[in-house]
């Protein structure tokens, strides 16, 4: 049963912030996610060492997830001790849009003397760009998200920020994916604008982005104690189910991480699209967007607890529909592609949407900034370590040594379709206890409104 509240209003300026600097740091996210580990195959394919391109990938994205969460962990609980968050982000766009640029610097192809350093190049300024965006964005940006919500709109401002990342992929591809190409001796121009972007957006925070008057600053002097505060075993035992929302994300982040790093090059070459990969993309993109959307109105329409699972089962049967492309004519690729690739990328952005609200209807108040880094250990760290090993495993075994490109196997959408089988279990509980959650916040508001009433009546009293 869905409780009948209504929704907090949110100011345009909330709205503002949230859909700029979401937008903007979603962009730099899929250049991370997607431009970079083309970037990085590319690069070992056009110097004719394919079978590198897996490793140095895997090492991209286990390095990256590392120093996300680190940086996360620590960034969040000073975000807390120190009670701001725009500070974390106007200036951290700024310097996340320069260490984009590192990547001018590096040239599409190199000779057998220079690999193995191209390699630790690519790497090290991967973990350099992770530190400046994890600050910026996921221990400052979504904490300022839990800040200025709460639950009643929470799950629809999550599906607008579930979608950007879908927006920000037609934006890098459709507006910018012009100035990249696997054949050019330098992509330069291409890595200067996209660092231009975050520095802009970095500026804007400046004066547009407020904190909330709400924040509740962390006062224990033990910063580092209060840094590791969500890893505590009684933190843990007092919040048993935000642990398991997140162990059901983390699952589904596994699942994800196999194939999306790959994702273009998939398109582009295994599924022989080449340079018209664009526009079939874009199209399961924004397709995925509208099916988002809908599901964001229903959410708050019907209650999030009413599509977990279905959506789960839809993500599991359209990865193995994507496997099965392999033994399909060649002409049925493009449809099965547009139908299954909407419902599947649709699905994922929907449950990880709704489950990122849910979390953040777990987290005690005043704790908003310590839980983020617990959240990218089970979001980021554990899926980009876990899931790409998966594909390292998959591909090193099948490197198909005939192809024109690098070709990532189907085999790893089967990979991706049996690991979201795991998460029925976690996400059984988390719909289980929805309806304890929802009367635990019900309370809270009610509490809340009557001591605001209790100390607005002393006053009025006072005045007469």
């Amino acid at each position: 049963m869905k409780e009948n509240v209504k929704s907090t209003r949110l100011g345009w300026k909330i709205w503002f912030s949230a859909i700029v600097f979401g937008l903007v740091g979603q962009i730099a996210w899929v250049v991370e996610n997607m431009y970079f580990a083309t970037f990085a195959q590319d690069i070992y394919t056009n110097s004719g060492n394919r079978d590198m391109a897996y490793v140095v990938t895997t090492l991209m994205v286990i390095f990256s997830a590392i120093t996300a969460t680190v940086t996360t962990i620590f960034a969040g609980g000073l975000c807390d001790k120190l009670g701001k968050r725009k500070v974390f982000v106007s200036y951290g766009y700024i310097a996340w849009g320069l260490t984009i640029m590192l990547f001018a610097a590096i040239p599409m192809r190199a000779d057998s003397h220079t690999l193995g350093l191209l390699g630790f190049l690519l790497v090290l300024f991967d973990c350099v760009m992770t530190f400046a965006g994890s600050t910026a964005y996921d221990a400052a940006f979504i904490t300022w998200t839990t800040d200025v919500t709460d639950d009643t709109n929470r799950g629809k401002v999550n599906t607008i920020l579930s979608v950007l990342p879908v927006f920000a992929t037609v934006i890098v591809f459709i507006g910018l994916g012009s100035l990249y190409k696997s054949t050019n001796e330098s992509n330069w121009l291409f890595f200067i604008v996209l660092g231009i972007i975050p520095i802009v957006a970095g500026i804007l925070a400046i004066f547009m982005m407020k904190d909330s008057t709400h924040i509740v600053k962390n006062q224990n002097p033990d910063f580092l104690k209060e840094t590791f505060y969500g890893f505590r075993k009684q933190v843990i035992k007092d919040n048993r189910m935000l642990y398991v929302c997140l162990a059901t994300s983390c699952i589904l982040g596994i699942s994800q991480q196999t194939f999306f790093s790959y994702l273009i090059n998939f398109v582009q070459n295994t599924l022989e699209l080449g340079d018209n990969f664009v526009v079939p993309l874009a199209v399961v993109i924004i397709g995925a967007a509208v099916f988002t959307g809908v599901m964001g109105v229903l959410f708050d329409k019907l209650g999030r607890k009413h599509f977990y699972l279905p959506l789960l089962t839809v993500i599991v049967a359209c990865t193995l529909i994507v496997y099965l492309m392999e033994f399909m004519p060649k002409a049925a690729w493009l449809p099965v592609l547009y139908v299954a690739g909407i419902f599947m990328l649709g699905s994922i952005l929907s449950l990880s949407a709704a489950l990122m609200a849910s979390f953040q209807d777990y987290i005690p108040t005043g704790t908003e900034g310590r839980f983020q880094g617990v959240r990218m250990c089970f979001n980021v760290l554990l899926p980009m370590i876990i899931g790409p090993l998966i594909t390292l495993i998959i591909g090193l075994s099948d490197v198909d040594t005939s192809a024109a490109g690098f070709t990532p196997p189907f085999k790893i959408f089967l990979a991706a379709s049996i690991v979201a089988v795991l998460a029925f279990l976690p996400l059984y509980f988390v719909r289980k206890d929805s309806d304890r959650l929802r009367l635990t916040l019900s309370e809270k508001r009610e509490n809340a409104a009557a001591k605001t009433a209790q100390t607005e009546e002393p006053a009025e009293t006072a005045g007469e």
